[in-house]
């Protein structure tokens, strides 16, 4: 099992992915157009699912997985 978040933060056009091992990644907002577009209240309502494998915004129906965070997808 590859690293788990525990904690989201939108900072300056950036989403901060905070994981449990205590790494931090940074990637640009803009790679997730939904995510861009929402309001700050309907970006901060998120929950982790699988256990941290991944980031779900229901008011928004968008899922994104750790692993494509890592690996630049989106």
């Amino acid at each position: 099992m590859g690293p788990l978040a525990k904690e989201i933060a939108f900072v300056r056009g950036r989403i901060i992915v905070r994981f449990e091992d205590g790494r931090e990644l940074s990637v640009p907002l803009k790679w997730f157009p939904r995510l861009a577009r929402a309001s700050a209240q309907q970006r901060a309502e998120w929950r982790l699912i699988g256990g941290g494998i991944g980031v779900h915004w229901f008011l928004l129906d968008e899922d994104i997985s750790v692993e494509n965070l890592l690996l630049g997808a989106h």
